[in-house]
């Protein structure tokens, strides 16, 4: 997916909630989605990955290919057989029709490896909203009749809320693998917190990791030496002009006794779609005591910084806001996973030191390898805190250092303003490169006709006037609210 952000000002036909000062816009640029189909071994469970995994022109990973004498031996089990969802029956039932047939995989079958299943199922699934593009066009069509929006005129669809996973494991006292699992399913944490962690990346176990460290492809360092400062740049810019709000959703584990594999993560985003845009804002959540804060707490003689964790919801959060999909939710979110400590004390301190230790080490990192200069100001210094507990005398709770990371603070900044005056210039360069290449292409060519044919004159023309345009105070001014460029990014 590729994002941006734009000034409010410029998007026309906003709902009345979508009054911040800036918008983010987002796209998926993708055609396949790389899906792990863990719960297709359960046969007629996962049934999306069943049709995905019958229909045709697949790229399909780590399934075992089955012959004609293995689907006979299936079908012959017909209790099991019949488990499946009639998009899989119906393939299995074509490989035994087709005498020319060799192999075909069955969704319920990973491929083995020395007789041993893989646990790492994969294929590419082609995107629903294109297979099926007629939900994505009601929607679209009943925000314009709502609003009135003329046909000629785009639907905007800006982000309302970031609801990010966290992959949390626990404990594994045999591997020397420590708990990640201490939050509970929703935790809201302000932007110097959420920061610590988004610089760490942190996440659990992950076959792929090699080290402490990171979710993600583009995240491992197997997969990407690029220095992280541009996105993290980027990313705090984007939080500070829209005024989103840094939420958090648990995945794996909650607490060393409670899996929830994937069920929460995607369980938040039905209850945070039945939210008036009111009640999604964390000061009306705090005020309300549907979010507690977590406290530094002494534990064994130590102080543990428990207070790194944000906030997290409580149960009158469940009761409230569950409630819209859960007859009893207070029945499935009780005190073990509202309150995760509750299971096991030593587990979630020693959790919090693990992620304070992970916060240290990797800030160390970015100082060694020079990717904290990199880094805007309220980033450096939070790097510093990271590593040492300070910076020029403040800490993380200093009101010094909290409003380095405002909107306010933002666009009276230099480092912004150097910002948007970085955009300026790529944009001057890029529209001038463009103008000379047009120019030589014009002076290759020897006939009139194919100049006009090409309209070489009027995109020159146009050039030449943005040009103009890019070069004025005006157009530096117009970029206030958006992103700009990184300095290191020229």
């Amino acid at each position: 997916s590729v994002s941006t952000i734009v000034s409010s000002s410029r998007v026309e036909h906003r709902s009345e909630s979508e009054q911040s000062p800036s918008l983010k816009f987002l796209t998926n640029c993708e055609y396949r989605l790389f899906q792990r189909p863990d719960e297709a071994i359960h046969r007629g469970f996962d049934k999306q990955a069943e049709a995905d995994l019958s229909g045709s022109r697949n790229f399909i990973s780590n399934f075992e290919p089955l012959n004609h004498a293995d689907i006979q031996h299936m079908a012959e089990r017909i209790v099991d057989f019949d488990a499946f969802s009639k998009p899989m029956q119906d393939l299995l039932r074509s490989m035994l029709q087709d005498k020319d047939a060799e192999f075909v995989v069955c969704s319920a079958t990973p491929r083995k490896i020395g007789n041993v299943s893989t646990k790492n199922p994969r294929y590419l699934q082609s995107r629903p909203d294109m297979t099926n593009p007629f939900p994505r066009y009601v929607a679209e069509r009943g925000l314009r009749l709502h609003r009135t929006i003329p046909m000629s005129k785009p639907a905007p669809f800006p982000v309302h809320s970031v609801l990010m996973g966290r992959r949390n494991n626990p404990p594994d006292k045999a591997a020397g693998i420590r708990s990640l699992a201490v939050y509970n399913p929703i935790h809201y944490q302000e932007l110097p917190e959420l920061f610590m962690d988004l610089i760490c990346s942190l996440t659990g176990k992950s076959p792929s990791t090699t080290g402490f460290g990171s979710e993600g492809a583009l995240t491992k360092g197997p997969f990407n030496m690029l220095r992280y400062a541009a996105d993290l740049n980027a990313t705090l810019v984007s939080y500070l002009l829209t005024d989103l709000k840094g939420f958090s959703t648990a995945a794996g584990h909650i607490g060393p006794n409670v899996q929830v594999d994937h069920d929460i993560s995607l369980l938040i985003p039905e209850v945070w779609c039945r939210l008036e845009p009111h009640e999604r804002e964390p000061a009306h959540l705090i005020a309300e005591g549907s979010l507690e804060k977590l406290n530094d707490v002494e534990y064994k003689g130590e102080m543990i910084p428990v207070s790194r964790l944000g906030y997290r919801i409580t149960r009158r959060f469940v009761r409230n806001y569950f409630g819209r999909i859960f007859d009893h939710p207070l029945s499935v979110f009780d005190e073990n996973i509202l309150k995760p400590e509750v299971q096991d004390a030593d587990s979630f301190y020693d959790g919090v030191k693990y992620i304070c230790d992970a916060h240290r080490q990797v800030a160390e990192q970015y100082l060694e390898d020079g990717t904290a200069e990199q880094l805007c100001p309220p980033l450096r210094a939070l790097i510093d805190i990271m590593a040492s507990g300070s910076y020029q005398g403040m800490t993380v709770d200093s009101p010094e250092l909290r409003n380095m990371f405002t909107r306010e603070s933002l666009l009276q900044s230099e480092w912004y303003r150097d910002r948007l005056r970085n955009k300026q210039a790529s944009d001057l360069r890029l529209m001038t490169r463009h103008l000379e290449y047009l120019q030589k292409r014009s002076a290759e060519f020897t006939g009139k006709d194919q100049i006009r044919m090409l309209r070489l004159e009027d995109r020159q023309a146009w050039l030449k006037a943005r040009l103009k345009e890019i070069q004025s105070d005006s157009y530096l001014k117009s970029l206030q609210g958006t992103l700009g460029l990184d300095p290191c990014m020229t």
